[in-house]
């Protein structure tokens, strides 16, 4: 499968993952709510892992990689607090446009730190993005 197949089955995933969680939340602490649904995924993250086999790459895994992977790992947890805060506290509907915008903020820190070419088209782009998120969320 090509990446555009993997990235629109992401997107769906993630819609589904913001009405499941404001479904579920309700009169649930947002903390308790992302550790449940974190265990879940410690859980089917693993069970493909060890049915793959690809455990057996672990030792393989550079200490530079491992420390960006560990990295990666707090920030996940942190924007899933912060996702279940305030999917628990606004609608859903509000809520993941502004989420969205970590596409814009994906574009600004790949230039700066990945060094990755922007185009014209890529910030007219970024910049509909963003009125669309805040169109979409105070509308």
């Amino acid at each position: 499968m090509s990446w555009l197949i993997y990235a629109l089955l992401s997107a769906f995933f993630a819609a589904l993952t913001a009405i499941l969680s404001k479904i579920g939340i309700k009169n649930v602490d947002s903390n308790l709510a992302t550790a449940i649904r974190t265990l879940v995924i410690i859980v089917f993250a693993w069970a493909i892992v060890l049915f793959q086999g690809t455990y057996k790459q672990i030792s393989s895994i550079s200490q530079f990689s491992f420390v960006f992977l560990v990295l990666s790992g707090i920030a996940t947890g942190l924007s899933w607090l912060f996702y279940f805060r305030a999917l628990q506290i606004g609608e859903a509907s509000q809520v993941a446009p502004i989420d969205k915008l970590s596409l814009v903020i994906t574009i600004v820190l790949a230039f700066f730190v990945l060094r990755e070419k922007v185009t014209a088209s890529i910030v007219i782009g970024a910049i509909l993005m963003v009125v669309g998120a805040i169109l979409v969320a105070l509308g």
